[in-house]
């Protein structure tokens, strides 16, 4: 058995000592320990901390600090908190947990077929226990790896996570810090990698106390779509930037988490020389050697600069990228949508899917239509296709959907069944939301729950109605029916996935469909990608007939595709055909491509 915990400068550890408590608090004038309603001054040292020790303080007692003999708050390194961001926070001694992974060193990056869910909505218990007894089916299909939306403690029972703000809490609507622990424990003996979403851009809008406190920790000099920017790189940015680099140390040491998501990364404003993105990546590098850590971006700037790769081809920093350029075009060529940041790909949508694969990013420098022709991205075409994360559908482009529908209620099965190919046999590393490997009928809506606060919860739901009011493709269908309620929990309990599906038609073959490709990724694509790569190159043979080359020092993987409406016939020059549409056919060296059908085509040595 193993046991773990990261040690950290802040919160309350347990030591053989007692229970050391450490709060920074550079703005507050006195700070004192609230342990079971008994109140205890904390010594004020250097720097703006308060700490004290108590002997006798053991797990699962609460506390919280008073901040100037008036306002009660919880530990922002609280690492559980039972009744919710406003209430008391509760000891854990992390070294109480048996593990049974000691032999877990994790997965190779080219081995990655990430599951995204919401623990939440992903089984009907919507816990990190339910959660674990479906672990099983994952592997049977072929996932490899589940990514967890954020479970940082958000105010209320139900959220997509985005809100969180208690960082080290995992949100007790799921469970206990032990459960999770469980389910890490037990997809590790799956083998299974678990990656968890981190944000580390903003603060939800209630239960964050560090204004009262530690002002310092945010900055006028910096304004997000949130308010003000987090400091990172201002007077006192030390203690701020500690308090995420060891959040991040405690998914991956405390959790055994395989991997970290960092949401949004381009709102995170740090103008100083070592970007904290940056700082919390060569920590983690540095601090666990021996592991195959996994650490990828949300970046809408799209910075290839933080994907560098060794002599050997290994991540420097930042394993991979999400791929939000590659979504954007799959997304329009199958639905014809040009609302908002689509119309940056509406014209010469083929064109723009085939640089997204062979290159990576369809920005590079170029400027955009959707941002007024400001430029946007760095070149990619360097960087090896798993510097990629490939999608076709995720959490934020079905849940910011104003019914939250799925690829599946808006394209025809053959356009998607091309779709899933194109993405399960890409070279990028291939991502599912929750259900989509069923074509599951549930929508992902959005869902809040700030029952304690009407007029946070009214500024939600009026926010939502003004933000689709903009949408052509809404507007068409505002008087069907109205937006559902964020606010209120049948949308919630409307998101939940229906897993007795998968026994009928259509699910059981879009299942059947799912498993055959990614068997074909593990025998034909992931032995190619594990070799050098040499390049990638894209070209429309006919107008609409995409080929993408990728090229690797054990072979050449091609993807050719009709998204015409009229058929046509390419040559097979030597390779071995691996997957082909069903509606297609292959006669010789010669494919005759229906519209809208494709194949992949591999050529060893």
């Amino acid at each position: 058995m193993t046991r773990r915990a990261h040690q950290m400068p802040f919160g309350a550890e347990v030591t053989e000592a007692g229970t050391r408590f450490a709060l920074w608090a550079p703005t507050a004038r006195s700070v004192a320990l609230v342990l079971d309603g008994a109140e205890t001054p904390m010594e004020a040292q250097d720097g703006g901390w308060y700490r004290t020790t108590v002997a006798n303080a053991g797990a699962g007692r609460r506390y919280a600090f008073r901040i100037d003999g008036s306002l009660t708050v919880p530990d922002p390194a609280s690492r559980f908190q039972p009744d919710d961001v406003h209430k008391e926070s509760v000891i854990v001694d992390p070294a109480s947990f048996e593990w049974t992974d000691g032999d877990w060193r994790g997965r190779p990056w080219e081995e990655a077929v990430i599951y995204e869910l919401h623990v939440g909505t992903v089984t009907p218990e919507g816990t990190y226990a339910g959660l674990m007894n479906r672990l099983e089916d994952l592997k049977a299909v072929g996932i490899t790896a589940i990514e967890l939306m954020p479970l940082a403690d958000f105010a209320g029972s139900r959220n997509w996570g985005y809100d969180g703000v208690l960082h080290f809490a995992p949100d007790a609507a799921y469970g206990t810090p032990d459960d999770l622990k469980r389910l890490i424990d037990r997809a590790h003996a799956l083998g299974l990698m678990v990656f968890i979403d981190v944000v580390y851009n903003h603060f939800g809008p209630t239960g964050n106390y560090l204004h009262a406190y530690a002002k310092s920790f945010f900055t006028e000099r910096h304004q997000t779509p949130w308010g003000a920017g987090i400091n990172f790189d201002g007077k006192d940015a030390r203690p701020v930037r500690d308090f995420f680099i060891h959040n991040a140390l405690y998914w991956l040491k405390e959790f055994h988490a395989d991997g970290l998501r960092f949401d949004a990364v381009h709102a995170i404003l740090d103008d100083s020389e070592n970007n904290i993105i940056a700082e919390i990546a060569a920590h983690a590098r540095r601090m666990l050697p021996d592991r195959e850590v996994h650490l990828i971006l949300e970046n809408d700037a799209n910075q290839a600069r933080w994907l560098p790769r060794d002599d050997d081809g290994r991540p420097g920093l930042h394993t991979a990228q999400w791929n939000d350029d590659l979504h954007h075009c799959w997304h329009t060529l199958l639905t014809g949508e040009a609302d908002g940041y689509y119309v940056d790909y509406a014209v010469k949508p083929v064109e723009k899917l085939g640089r997204a694969l062979a290159e990576g990013f369809v920005y590079q420098g170029d400027p955009s239509e959707h941002r007024g022709g400001e430029t946007r991205g760095e070149p990619s075409g360097h960087l090896p296709p798993t510097a990629f994360v490939a999608f076709v559908q995720n959490h934020d482009q079905i849940g910011n959907r104003a019914f939250g529908e799925r690829l599946s209620d808006l394209v025809t099965p053959e356009r998607l069944d091309l779709a899933r190919a194109g993405l399960l046999l890409s070279p990028q590393i291939p991502m599912l939301y929750m259900g989509e490997e069923w074509s599951a009928s549930a929508p992902f809506l959005y869902f809040v729950d700030f029952a304690d606060d009407e007029a946070l919860s009214k500024a939600v739901r009026e926010g939502r109605a003004r933000e689709f009011g903009q949408f052509k493709s809404f507007s068409e269908r505002a008087d069907e029916r109205p937006i559902p309620d964020p606010t209120v929990e049948d949308t919630f309990t409307a998101s939940r996935l229906d897993w007795d599906e998968i026994a009928r038609s259509p699910h059981r073959e879009v299942l059947a469909d799912t498993k055959r490709l990614l068997a074909l990724r593990r025998t034909h694509v992931v032995p190619l990608i594990g070799t050098a790569f040499r390049g990638g190159s894209h070209a429309e043979i006919e107008r609409d007939v995409l080929s993408v080359l990728w090229k690797f020092s054990g072979g050449t993987l091609r993807f050719a595709a009709n998204f015409s409406d009229v058929p046509v016939s390419l040559e097979v020059p030597e390779g071995e055909i691996i997957w082909i549409s069903r509606t297609a056919a292959a006669d010789g060296r010669t494919v005759d491509l229906a519209p809208w059908t494709g194949f992949f085509e591999k050529v060893t040595g």
